[in-house]
């Protein structure tokens, strides 16, 4: 139901990220999905690759602080307002969506979210028969 999500803690400099993507590049490990959240100093970079531990492991070898989370991957129609259906079930649960993002592979949109209570989210989901999406969904 979770997939594995690779977080990097980025300083705000010029090139920075670009030498992350470099590690992952020079790896063979493939970009499915990538977004940045910043703030003046510093930022994340919140990514779904091919090989979420090979990538932790080689990124940590070039002393880039790194992490491995579990968020859920839900399919959603590309439709207007399926976003924001998905987001009303966990709403009226009062479940507080920490951050989402979105991106469409192989045909389908996928919706990324991060809860602060994965057991009531587990919950929602599957009451509401909301469709997962696996990580061999969506490798390459």
């Amino acid at each position: 139901m979770t997939i594995r999500q690779l977080s990097v803690f980025l300083e705000n400099k010029t090139g920075h990220l670009n030498q992350i993507l470099s590690v992952l590049a020079k790896n063979n490990i493939n970009i499915v999905a990538l977004t940045v959240a910043d703030s003046s100093d510093y930022g994340i970079m919140r990514a779904i690759v091919s090989d979420p531990e090979k990538a932790m492991k080689v990124l940590r070898t070039e002393q880039f602080t790194v992490r491995v989370h579990n968020i859920f991957s839900l399919e959603m129609d590309a439709a207007p307002g399926s976003m924001s259906h998905i987001l009303d079930l966990f709403t009226s649960a009062d479940i507080c969506i920490e951050y989402v993002y979105a991106f469409s592979f192989g045909g389908k949109s996928i919706l990324m979210i991060r809860t602060e209570n994965s057991e009531n989210a587990t919950e929602i989901i599957k009451a509401n028969k909301l469709k997962t999406i696996s990580e061999e969904e969506i490798k390459y």
